[in-house]
């Protein structure tokens, strides 16, 4: 009976994620056709930076932007889908996982107090890290 609990319990939180993915790629479909939302994005994240993800964004980051822009809304969809359908759902998570790890690193959100509170942070990584640890052969998924 706990173990049916647990499953309907990660059913919930692989579901509402899979829809917070879904629609975090919709809001960048027009990064395909134009890249300017995330260059503002990253360059104000490069303001405020912490050393370490200024290193990141300049290396990495900001020259990656034409790659970045159509990889993030592909990702994230994929993911999004997946997650919602119960479809190797450890993988979706953990890639769901990395990619959230990615802009809370570049943004130096990990680095402040906040991201303990913040919603996209502890709450929404511990979520997913939670689903690639232990989101295999969950019920109502369409395969592990």
């Amino acid at each position: 009976m706990a173990k049916e609990s647990a499953a309907r319990g990660l059913n919930i939180i692989r579901i509402a994620l899979g829809i917070f993915f879904l629609f975090e790629a919709i809001g960048k479909i027009p990064w395909f056709t134009n890249t300017g939302q995330l260059v503002q994005m990253l360059n104000g994240y490069l303001q405020h930076a912490v050393p370490v993800a200024q290193w990141y964004l300049k290396t990495f980051a900001i020259p990656g932007i034409p790659i970045f822009a159509r990889l993030v809304p592909i990702g994230e969809f994929a993911c999004g889908l997946a997650l919602i359908f119960g479809f190797w759902t450890r993988l979706a998570a953990a890639l769901a996982f990395l990619m959230a790890l990615n802009f809370l690193f570049a943004g130096s959100a990990i680095f402040q107090y906040r991201f303990l509170t913040n919603p996209y942070g502890l709450p929404a990584l511990g979520s997913l890290l939670g689903l690639a640890v232990g989101g295999a052969r969950l019920p109502w998924s369409i395969r592990g």
